[in-house]
């Protein structure tokens, strides 16, 4: 007889959508242990039937257009709204139906699950392009544009040439390359989704590494954004190199 452990290995070893057949072979073994076990995957089973079917709907605007797009790309974007750093854009063309279980708007993800994200799709993507303005672009020609020219060079950095672009509900200027905008699109589209992890992990790394550049005003844990602490740092020490003067001249004194 089997043990409950090697029950156990067993189902781990089998994908999951042979499990029914595991289920009906123990259905009869009536150890409270295997019973138990049973019921455990029936539950992952159930969560993992609901994921695809969430991720299924996250493919409508990506099936929608592939039947005249060979190449779809997402693009999203990280860092609009912080006081310090730049901006950071992720461009994503994914092989077509490709599922990522877990794969969704980047605020809706754990850090650590959104680093173990990166590193699937950056396996798995057909490609993958990041762009970067600086907190000195942005303050010279304003955030907007700064972002804009983050997604435009996350394009270029692609190693194919989408022939469409799924956005998060903006139009970026001078892309020669049809745009489709979706209003919260990083929870719409998996593409995008993609793109905004790509864009999230990145900055954040980069923010880890300017926290140890300066660490006085916690860029680790805040991002660059306006956190309480972030804002008693300004007004304590001033601003660092990486600081947007046109988000920050309430906080210091030229």
């Amino acid at each position: 007889m089997q043990s409950i452990k090697e029950i156990r290995r067993l189902f781990e070893q089998t994908e999951k959508e042979q499990w029914r057949a595991l289920f009906s072979c123990y259905a009869g073994d009536g150890r409270t242990g295997v019973q138990k076990l049973l019921a455990q995957y029936e539950r992952k089973l159930q969560a993992h039937h609901k994921e695809q079917q969430r991720l299924e709907k996250m493919l409508l605007y990506e099936k929608k257009y592939g039947v005249n797009y060979h190449s779809i790309c997402g693009i999203d974007e990280a860092g609009r709204g912080p006081f310090a750093g730049p901006v950071v854009a992720g461009a994503v063309v994914l092989p077509p139906g490709l599922k990522i279980e877990g794969l969704n708007d980047s605020k809706q993800v754990s850090p650590r699950r959104r680093e173990e994200l990166f590193e699937e799709i950056k396996e798995k993507a057909v490609s993958y392009g990041i762009g970067i303005s600086s907190p000195a672009r942005i303050d010279e020609i304003n955030i907007l544009q700064a972002t804009f020219e983050a997604m435009r060079h996350a394009v270029e950095d692609l190693d194919v040439v989408p022939d469409l672009l799924l956005n998060d509900a903006v139009t970026i200027p001078q892309i020669p390359i049809r745009q489709v905008g979706i209003i919260k699109g990083d929870a719409k589209s998996l593409s995008i989704a993609a793109a905004s992890i790509m864009a999230k992990v990145t900055r954040d790394r980069l923010m880890v590494e300017y926290a140890e550049l300066y660490p006085e005003y916690a860029f680790e844990s805040n991002k660059g954004y306006g956190s309480k602490e972030h804002r008693e740092a300004l007004l304590h020490h001033g601003p660092c190199p990486i600081h947007r003067r046109t988000f920050i001249h309430n906080y210091i004194k030229e």
